[in-house]
């Protein structure tokens, strides 16, 4: 998608992903060794009384899935951080979590007239729609290019209907 593609508003659902005991574990020990992240009988006596998914591992297995949507692919451009990042509740094994991206905003670059801003909302929901993490991004997206009679994407995409579920 392009800029000219989003409208605020739009929503974009992804399809769930279920985070199992062996990759939590073995994304921790890789990126977040937390004694509650990779330690069964450690966690049992964290404040979150077993073992829970690294906040990072919850953040990019999610956003896996949003980039599977493609509405990064044509004019997706990235972002130069992520604002108002939250963990709300602990990601425990066998959790399924899908996220609702929310289109909040969108800004004309005055200076490069090539490209805008679309500042997108990042949910993420587990089975029981509890929001267990949120995010926000400036996301920098390509304008479309000029040419006639291009074919136009656009407004929501929901994935959530698919019954592949990836094992994170």
């Amino acid at each position: 998608m392009y800029y000219e593609d989003f409208s605020v508003g739009d929503r974009f659902v992804t399809r769930p992903v279920t985070f199992s005991e062996e990759a939590i574990v073995a994304f921790a020990n890789r990126y977040d060794p937390q004694s509650f992240h990779v330690d069964h009988e450690a966690a049992k006596t964290s404040h979150y009384g077993g073992l829970i998914a690294s906040g990072w591992h919850t953040l990019a297995a999610t956003f896996r899935e949003a980039v599977r949507l493609g509405i990064f692919d044509e004019g997706g451009q990235g972002a130069p951080g992520l604002d108002d990042v939250r963990w709300l509740e602990p990601v425990r094994p066998d959790d399924s979590l899908h996220m609702t991206i929310l289109v909040e905003e969108k800004i004309a670059s005055t200076t490069r007239p090539q490209r805008g801003y679309v500042r997108l909302r990042f949910e993420i929901m587990n089975q029981s729609d509890a929001l267990v993490a949120h995010y926000s991004v400036r996301e920098l997206f390509r304008r479309r290019p000029e040419e006639p009679n291009a074919p136009r994407s656009g407004g929501a995409i929901n994935a959530a209907d698919d019954s592949n579920r990836a094992n994170c």
